[in-house]
């Protein structure tokens, strides 16, 4: 299907952030030759999705999601599942549509500088901008497939949905007929797969740029591609629209909004593009 990609708003001058660090990000990104992009939930906001503990996230205003998206409590208690359904049900992710950090991100694979996209993101908007999949290591995994936690049976979020649309509201697994299902995402006290985080870490290592945009850095161990890129050799560019736990390390930090600033920093994306159904 074609989606109308929104319109990159001019970079507002009260960002400030137009000025030497800015520039030298630019010549940076614009020389890179293996750029490697970590992204958190900040870059999803500018499509409808919120992040998780800012001020309008969707931990901050109902605390029980965020109980939801711990394993123990998940995997004992059918209330907690009921309330998750009905919250993967209702996601806005379903609706949403690449933004342009995004689509600039992008840009980076269509002109042969990207080497990975290490996102902590569920979303698969990455995807959905257009990139090749094996371009995307998803730390956290995918919300748009669901798995049973018995047998290991996986399929697309949608069909597991459609029975909680039924009247299922916790639904179990159909191969192994108990098995409880969740979303295809690692919850907290759930181990995170070795070779995922290999492949970060690894993305980490090879690049001569790394773009660290819209994450606190607070959450490991995927945030360590940080200081790995760092001591690699790296030039490190953080943007995120408030200030983060590893802004130490950054050799360019600009704090704005992402939509604007990536854009800016990257290259216009363009205005329409064909994405995955």
């Amino acid at each position: 299907m074609h989606d109308e990609t929104p319109e990159a708003a001019p970079l507002r001058k009260d960002v400030a952030v137009i000025g030497e660090e800015f520039e030298r990000a630019r010549e940076w990104i614009g020389a890179g030759e293996r750029i490697t992009v970590f992204t958190g939930a900040g870059i999803s906001t500018d499509s409808g999705i919120p992040d998780f503990r800012g001020p309008n996230g969707l931990w901050t205003k109902n605390p029980a999601a965020e109980k939801a998206s711990t394993l123990q409590h998940y995997l004992a208690d059918p209330d907690v599942r009921k309330f998750a359904w009905q919250n993967r049900l209702h996601s806005p992710a379903w609706d949403a549509v690449p933004n342009p950090g995004h689509l600039a991100i992008y840009e980076l694979e269509r002109r042969g500088q990207l080497l990975a996209v290490v996102t902590q993101n569920i979303d698969e908007l990455h995807q959905r901008a257009g990139h090749e999949p094996g371009k995307v290591i998803e730390v956290h995994g995918t919300m748009r497939w669901s798995r049973c936690w018995t047998c290991d049976d996986r399929r697309p979020m949608q069909e597991t949905l459609q029975r909680v649309r039924a009247g299922e509201d916790d639904p179990h697994c159909l191969v192994c007929k108990f098995g409880v299902l969740k979303s295809d995402t690692v919850s907290f006290g759930q181990s995170l797969l070795p070779a995922v985080i290999d492949a970060a870490m690894h993305a980490a290592d090879e690049c001569d740029v790394l773009v660290a945009a819209g994450s606190t850095l607070s959450v490991f161990p995927a945030a360590n591609v940080v200081p790995r890129a760092k001591t690699h050799g790296a030039r490190v560019v953080i943007v995120n629209g408030e200030p983060t736990a590893m802004d130490r390390f950054a050799d360019a930090l600009l704090i704005g909004p992402l939509g604007q600033l990536l854009p800016a920093l990257i290259g216009e994306p363009f205005v329409q593009r064909e994405t995955p159904s």
